[in-house]
């Protein structure tokens, strides 16, 4: 029996690392890979292993405390032979270099390595106790650079896989094993040639199985376990799952585990393309690629976005006949736009009736001469004037956000957007500088607008720049629906069928013809005062078209 003193190994050159947990008490057995406590960093959490099997006689430390490389933080009774005067008489007479590793004490010495370098064996790990497991992938080749921890092959029993990763930087020389060999603990499957700067921890990776040299950064997982057992980041995931379980039961490594912990992504959204379907870094590197670039571009598809759930996938073959068609383009831009806008904006949406009777009256009565000028005379023109005047007379609607979201932008125009279905989907033209322009000028333009629109031949300008748009729904029916903001916009009008109903003129009930009208705005541009006040001038012009001239 001996006694040694456990210290905190190479923890990737960080410093008084708070302890947040400690996984064993006074008197414990513990094997050899076992967690003893946890550390955190500020980006990190990660767990101390236990160098060899024994039992624990002292904790040297608290859940709080402040650790460093080196740092003594057990003392453990193991049944291996006393190596201490082999360590500490050479420790007098080492030059200082040496002396500042105290994690280099707790192992016997080994040869020194030549200037030149060192061939050295890699053998298999602690497999956590399984007889045999197979070599799945092979992910490294004689002749390579690698670094410290790259994976050089994988095993898997019937439970979990692993990666065996190479202990320290080398040239790798040989690999002694093939896909589908079954190995077992203390099995050499590689040689390594490593640099003479690189003797001390050459020497600690003879004495010990392959592997075990960055157990305190993430320990490779016992051949029974989940292999999810290294430590868990602190870092918020990508679409994260409160489920561990689910994480733990996907097929990916501990270094691609690892990996995904640093980058803060969940395993369980990720797709494998290994062997058997393994998740490899690529995988995790290619999905925040594409997280990135969709956040980037600010595109949200109609499946989800902005952090919420996912729409599940669902196979609507097993209910009956279908066919799929393609989207075009346009129509996938307007759910891309529709669901930012949903999402982004706070819709309000108010409800009004406007008397048309009079204009109504007043249009039939000009049917003719419209004619007469080239022109189709219908309430649109009437409705793009109207609102036109409004937001002259209500400048707090005639507004946008600026995107650095400290200014609110005030527009000296007025373009009205036609919201029109066409062919290939919802297009909104706009009418430039409304406000100025008669009754027939604006049908005669809206007109055109909306046939280049329907004939796929409006240009990128012809449909930008607007302060408001109009949905008309008038020739379809309903009696009123409530319209998605067209951001950048801040306002939109949804204008139903008209229908003749009673009204009270103080005297009797005499039948008028009403237009059900709503106004959604964004209650962060617009609060409900001002989409009163607007409203109200709005539905006095259309009660009197006489009022558009004053």
């Amino acid at each position: 029996m001996s006694n040694m003193t456990v210290t905190v190994p190479d923890i990737g050159g960080a410093e008084d690392v708070e302890i947040i947990e400690i996984n064993v008490a006074v008197g414990d057995s513990v094997e050899q890979e076992q967690d003893l406590l946890v550390l955190e960093t500020d980006k990190a959490t990660m767990e101390v292993p236990c160098p060899q099997a024994g039992k624990i006689t002292a904790i040297l430390v608290k859940v709080g405390d402040k650790v460093s490389e080196g740092s003594a933080i057990f003392e453990l009774e193991t049944d291996a032979a006393p190596a201490a005067e082999e360590k500490s008489e050479p420790a007098v007479a080492e030059p200082p270099a040496a002396a500042e590793k105290p994690a280099a004490e707790e192992k016997p010495a080994a040869p020194s390595a030549s200037a030149a370098g060192q061939i050295i064996e890699l053998t298999i790990p602690d497999l956590g106790g399984a007889d045999e497991v197979t070599v799945i992938e092979i992910a490294a080749k004689a002749g390579d650079d690698v670094a410290e921890d790259d994976s050089l092959i994988v095993l898997e029993s019937d439970k979990a896989s692993m990666d065996i990763p190479a202990p320290q930087a080398g040239v790798l020389k040989e690999i002694l094993v093939n896909v589908d060999d079954k190995v077992k603990e203390g099995d050499v499957y590689a040689r390594i040639l490593v640099s003479g700067g690189a003797a001390a921890p050459a020497e600690q990776a003879e004495e010990k199985p392959a592997g075990a040299e960055k157990a305190a950064a993430a320990p490779a997982p016992a051949a029974d376990k989940p292999a999810a057992a290294p430590a868990q980041s602190n870092t918020q995931t990508l679409n994260e799952v409160t489920d561990e379980k689910d994480i733990h039961n996907v097929y990916a490594g501990p270094s691609s585990r690892r990996l995904a912990r640093q980058l803060g992504v969940n395993l369980t959204r990720v797709k494998g393309t290994g062997m058997r379907g393994r998740i490899t870094k690529d995988d995790i590197r290619d999905y925040v690629k594409a997280v990135v670039k969709q956040a980037e571009s600010g595109a949200v598809g109609v499946t989800g976005g902005a952090g919420i759930p996912a729409v599940p996938a669902v196979d609507f073959s097993q209910f009956g006949d279908i066919e799929l068609e393609k989207m075009s383009k346009i129509k996938k831009v307007t759910a891309a736009n529709m669901s930012r806008a949903w999402l982004n904006v706070p819709h309000v949406t108010q409800f009004d009736e406007a008397d048309i009777s009079d204009l109504d009256e007043f249009r039939k009565s000009m049917k003719a001469e419209a004619e007469k000028q080239g022109v189709k005379l219908t309430p649109l023109p009437f409705l793009i004037k109207a609102a036109a005047a409004s937001l002259v007379a209500e400048p707090s609607f005639n507004v946008s956000l600026h995107h650095d979201g400290e200014h609110i932008v005030h527009k000296h125009y007025v373009h009205i957007g036609i919201a029109c279905d066409t062919p290939n989907g919802l297009m909104v033209p706009v009418l430039r500088d409304a406000d100025k322009k008669g009754i027939y000028q604006i049908a005669r333009e809206v007109n055109e607008l909306i046939e280049k629109a329907r004939n796929g031949k409006l240009k990128p300008n012809e449909m930008q720049g607007g302060c408001f748009t109009i949905s008309s729904l008038g020739a379809i029916g309903g009696t009123g629906f409530t319209p998605i903001v067209n951001t950048p916009e801040v306002a939109i009008m949804g204008v139903s069928k008209a229908q003749i109903k009673p009204v009270w003129n103080g005297k009797e009930f005499v039948p008028r013809n009403m237009l059900p009208l709503t106004v959604s705005y964004d209650h962060r541009a617009i609060n409900g005062a001002d989409c009163g006040r607007f409203f109200t001038h709005f539905v006095a012009l259309m009660k009197d078209v006489r009022r558009l001239v004053l």
